[in-house]
């Protein structure tokens, strides 16, 4: 069997799938450029002052209003935890519970203001630090990188107080220390990632707020409270936890006020707000409408609120709260100053003359740092940026005017009040029609990269149809089409990187390896057309049509055209948002309706109907009739699980009618202490009954009779990681309850548990990886009679056992006859389980892997996970009666429908496990199973959210194999059949797996074969996400709908490909050991 070159060629393949993923990206998800230069006070942005005053001492640009200032940062506070309604007789628990920014925004309307505070999509914590300090748009692609926070260079609020000697004190998240290392005068971090700790980081936070705001030694402190999201995160906003948390807060301001003094600018924030399931990171309503509260014990505003709370873009309190404090103004910064900030006491002329004052530097700035991008980039629109250098010429010109009026005193009153509103008007039209271009623009891309990129991918998959086609059909294929190809890459890789020794210039690794990747997909496809020449294909492509009936022509295109045209179907939804937004139902009808093809067309076959006539007779045509029914049985059982899946998705804000399932929630969530412990009962029965079912069929198959140490572990160590998970489950679920010193075992538990799943489940993969054998072989002597008996099922019996039970390898069996028939004293050997040695491997891993995947969600998915144990066992069965009914001449083939239909179904259970393809569906608790603390790297927590993530991918890709085992596991039906009935009686084993090492070199090309079908697949299902992304990246949902399932496709192709590579490893591992097993066999 030829091992390494099959899983070269698809590691190969697999390359070139993430080159082309990486190229698009990089024409897709460009970054804006950011710009080095930085403010100062020495700037001329400055206007002619309008009563002939300088700026006050430690002012900058404008007159300083404040000297000091405290930012109260309460994470994920929406707008309506903030915004009290009197009118609410029994409120929600969000709801009314911040009284007093209520009663200080009625008594002193002067003094204090509430504000809707609107955030730029993506509402993720470390973008909206961004936008908050710095004033600008992060983009999409910054989402990523939300845990693994860089230091921003780009010029910021902070930098800016820092450059002109403020003290910046920090209490809070510790998302802001990579953000801004070295920066604060004196900081309090806390970790933040843990998302079920809701009291460390608030507590923290007040153990040090108070006594650092009456020392006096600071100038700004900013607090970043954390309690409210990671409350949203565990249990939602309608929770009674959400309600003791806000009191805690409003407690907390009702305090502060009282250590502020007159000199001091109180500023309450929300970052972002919250779904209605505790999320964010996308763009609805309820995620992007914060809330903003202003206060002040000085007079603040001129004027009385209005009556509905203004909205505000977050990127707007950058300019205002720099200004009020004297310093100058972010250089990137693109918000507006919220100009009733500045009044003052004096009259309506006054104001409106401070007001233009604040416009004017605004705009400067703006314009100023729009001149300096389009120098470096051309991502701005140049009909756009000229259009709005008119209107700042034309509202820069009528300022001096107005100003020189104002000067000399020629303007009355009432005109100059008039003036000034139009002015300040033009400013305000100037300043958003400027955010607005470039929150428009920032959406940057590489033409050339993506295109290169859908062309590298949609190569790739041509590629893959093309080998599959050829892997049996040539004789020397892996060095034609693997070994040329690969040098064809190696060598342009090669020049390239000269190239760019020589011309000095930098090294784009990415553009190297899609180049290369591209040389060597020309190197196969010029290899395979040298090869095949036209003639030659287009003759062995389709039989002669004078010598193939028109209704066999048409069979054989149906066979083709029926999972093609689903596939294909699949593919075109992907442009249309309403039907990725739907995609939850989409993909479970789409693989009921390929399996209902399937059924109608062994109809069309006559595959369904049982032959009549005499002869029949013979052939048993009961035992046809009976395979017929099992055939529609588990079609029904099929759909069964496909309509019960349905009850574990999770809703889009796209879909306002929808209710997220109940199953998601965790059991801690649960109120009612009944039906929390029903709940659990009936996941720790399942989950038993998993184990014994796995047990069950692997005892059937004789794979429990061995002692070696992965039998061992398979019979005692499930039943332990299954008291494992249910002694987590039933501490995780009552860890809100307990108390005292109950409460620090509890935590010890939480930890400790899924650690022991973690380290059994490591134990038993190490086993299955060192020794994948669970064959039990036993030497007898016997005086006389036949060296092999049929395999007649788990022995009952003394009797039986001392029986011969063969499941060997003919040859052996022909070299044990020869030595019979010499005289030679015969030894007898009975293998147990050999029959299904490969399948069993396989089944061990992916047991193991669901106990893994399982930890990582919540108690009641695992209802769910048990769903597509069963579905994808149904799925083979089909598969095999099928394959069996059809009397498929070629069982080291995987027909298409096959691996179509399983790929359906790892799409319909990445929803069925309570999964989206969107952000704020992700669930981060994954990262923290088997964690207390905050974790020292990145990469744990992103391993742990990504396996939660994509669960059905991995299970799905790993135990892909079994498409090509199963059948010769349940041997084949249709073998039986077509023999007539003396030849049954006689003796023909069930070789079942062993068959396929009758012809290895088969075996390893179905394979790949099958490896490559897999990758078909994925990829073009990627394809269409690649090119619905590209085609409609100016569409009004593309960052919404269209660049979510694209990263999500490409991120799960990157899963499921690197999966399929495991478990096909795992296979020929097990063959290496059946190898050795034999070669020691035979030397006895």
């Amino acid at each position: 069997m030829q091992r390494w070159p099959v899983l070269l060629f698809l590691a190969w393949v697999c390359f070139l799938f993430f080159a082309g993923i990486g190229l698009f990206m990089s024409g897709f998800l460009l970054t804006r450029i950011e710009l080095a230069s930085s403010s100062s006070c020495s700037d001329p942005l400055v206007p002619p002052p309008w009563e002939r005053q300088s700026l006050p001492p430690g002012s900058c640009w404008a007159p300083q209003r404040f000297a000091k200032a405290v930012l109260v940062i309460i994470d994920a506070l929406r707008f309506e935890f903030a915004h009290f309604n009197p009118a609410k007789a029994s409120p929600l628990p969000y709801e009314n519970k911040l009284s007093f920014l209520h009663r200080l925004a009625t008594s002193q309307p002067r003094h204090a203001r509430l504000y809707r505070f609107r955030a730029d999509p993506p509402t993720a914590t470390m973008q909206r630090i961004k936008g908050l300090t710095t004033g600008s748009l992060p983009t999409f692609i910054d989402v990523g990188s939300n845990f693994a926070t860089y230091a921003i260079q780009e010029d910021n609020l902070l930098a800016q107080l820092v450059q002109n000697g403020r003290r910046v004190v920090f209490m809070g998240d510790d998302t802001w220390e990579g953000l801004f290392p070295k920066k604060f005068f004196r900081s309090y971090f806390f970790p933040s990632f843990n998302v079920k700790d809701l009291h460390t980081v608030d507590d923290g936070i007040l153990q040090h707020l108070y006594p650092t705001v009456d020392s006096g030694e600071w100038d700004v402190v900013i607090a970043h409270f954390l309690g409210v999201d990671h409350c949203g995160h565990k249990h939602g906003p309608d929770h009674p936890e959400m309600a003791k948390k806000l009191t805690q807060m409003n407690e907390m301001l009702r305090s502060l006020v009282d250590h502020l003094g007159n000199d001091t600018l109180l500023l309450v924030a929300g970052d972002h707000g919250m779904t209605e399931t505790g999320d964010h990171g996308g763009d609805s309503e309820k995620e992007v409408n914060a809330a903003l509260f202003v206060y002040s014990k000085t007079p603040l505003f001129g004027t009385s609120p209005p009556e509905e709370p203004e909205a505000v873009p977050q990127v707007n309190l950058v300019p205002t709260v720099a200004l009020l404090l004297g310093v100058p103004i972010p250089y990137s910064n693109i918000g507006e100053v919220m100009a009733e900030l500045f009044s003052g006491d004096g009259d309506a002329v006054s104001a409106a003359l401070q007001q233009l004052s604040v416009y004017h530097i605004n705009a400067k700035q703006v314009d100023r740092f729009l001149h300096s991008y389009s120098l470096v980039a051309q991502d701005l629109p140049a009909e756009q940026l000229q259009h709005l250098q008119e209107l700042f010429s034309s509202a820069m010109e009528e300022h001096t005017q107005l100003l020189a009026q104002v000067q000399g005193e020629t303007l009355v009153p009432p005109e100059l009040e008039s003036r000034l509103g139009s002015l300040i008007s033009r400013f305000q039209l100037y300043l958003r029609e400027a955010r607005a271009v470039c929150t428009q623009s920032w959406a940057r891309f590489h033409p050339l990269r993506m295109v290169g990129g859908c062309t590298l991918i949609a190569a790739s998959c041509l590629l893959c149809y093309v080998a599959s086609e050829l892997a049996a059909s040539s004789d020397s294929f892996y060095r034609r089409y693997l070994l040329y190809p690969l040098l064809w890459g190696l060598v342009v890789a090669v020049l390239l990187g000269l190239a760019h020794a020589f011309t000095q210039e930098g090294l784009d690794l990415l553009l190297v390896l899609s180049w290369a990747a591209a040389a060597s997909q020309l190197g196969f496809f010029w290899h395979w057309w040298g090869q095949h020449p036209k003639r030659v294909r287009l003759a062995g492509s389709q039989p002669p049509l004078a010598t193939v009936s028109l209704r066999e022509r048409l069979r054989a295109w149906l066979r083709l055209a029926f999972p093609m045209g689903i596939l294909l179907f699949r593919c075109g939804a992907m442009f249309s948002d309403s039907f990725v937004v739907a995609e939850a139902q989409v993909a479970p009808f789409l693989l009921a309706s390929l399996v209902m093809l399937l059924v109608g067309k062994l109809h069309w076959d006559g595959r369904l109907t049982v032959p009549e006539g005499p002869k029949q007779q013979l052939l048993g045509f009961s035992s046809y009739r009976r395979e017929i029914w099992y055939l529609l049985c588990l079609v029904a059982m099929l759909l069964v699980c496909v309509r019960l899946s349905g009850f574990f998705h999770q809703c889009r804000e796209e879909i306002p009618q929808c209710r997220p399932s109940l199953f998601l929630s965790p059991l801690a969530s649960l109120r009612n202490t009944r039906a929390k412990n029903l709940f659990y009962l009936l996941c720790v029965a399942l989950l038993a009954g998993l184990v014994y079912a796995v047990r069950s069929w692997l005892r059937h198959y004789g794979n429990l009779n061995s002692s070696d140490p992965l039998v061992l572990f398979v019979r005692w160590c499930f039943p332990l990681v299954v008291l494992c998970i249910a002694c987590y489950w039933a501490v995780a679920s009552s860890a809100d309850d307990s108390l005292g010193k109950l409460q620090e075992l509890v935590q010890v538990a939480v930890v400790a548990f899924p650690w022991a799943v973690y380290g059994l489940a490591s134990v038993g993969l190490l086993l299955l990886l060192c020794n994948p054998m669970t064959v039990f072989a036993k030497d007898t002597r016997e005086s006389a009679g036949s060296i092999v008996t049929p395999y007649l099922g788990v022995p009952s019996s003394e009797v039986n056992f001392l029986h011969v039970i063969p499941q060997i390898y003919k040859r052996m069996q022909e070299s044990q006859k020869s030595r019979l028939e010499r005289g030679s004293c015969k030894a007898t050997v009975a293998a147990y389980g050999l029959g299904s040695v490969y399948s069993a491997a396989l089944v061990i891993a992916l047991t193991l892997l669901g106990f893994l995947l399982m930890l990582l969600h919540s108690e009641r998915l695992s209802l769910a996970f048990l769903l597509l144990f069963l579905e994808a066992f149904v799925l083979l069965h089909i598969h095999t009666r099928a394959k069996g009914l059809a009397g498929d001449a070629e069982p080291f083939s995987v027909p298409w429908y096959a691996v179509i239909s399983w790929l359906l179904a790892a799409s319909q259970f990445f929803y069925s496990t309570g999964h989206q393809p969107i952000f704020p569906a992700i669930h981060w608790n994954a990262a923290f199973v088997g964690f207390h603390l905050d974790h020292s790297t990145n990469l744990l927590p992103a391993v742990l959210v990504g396996a939660n993530t994509f669960a059905s991918h991995i299970l799905f890709a790993v135990g892909c194999p079994l498409l090509l085992l199963w059948p010769f596991v349940c041997e084949m039906p249709s073998s039986q059949r077509k023999k007539p009935k003396e030849e049954l009686q006689e003796v023909e084993e069930h070789m079942m797996e062993m068959r396929l090492r009758e012809c290895p070199e088969k075996f390893s090309t179905a394979l790949l074969q099958l490896g490559l079908k897999y990758l078909f697949v994925l990829g073009t299902q990627l394809l269409a996400c690649v090119c619905a992304a590209m085609i409609l990246r100016r569409h009004l949902m593309v960052w919404k709908v269209f660049a979510p399932k694209f990263l999500f496709e490409s991120l799960g192709f990157m899963v499921s490909s690197i999966c399929l590579l495991l478990g096909i490893s795992l296979v020929m591992r097990v063959d290496c050991a059946v190898s050795t097993w034999f070669s020691q066999l035979q030397l006895r």
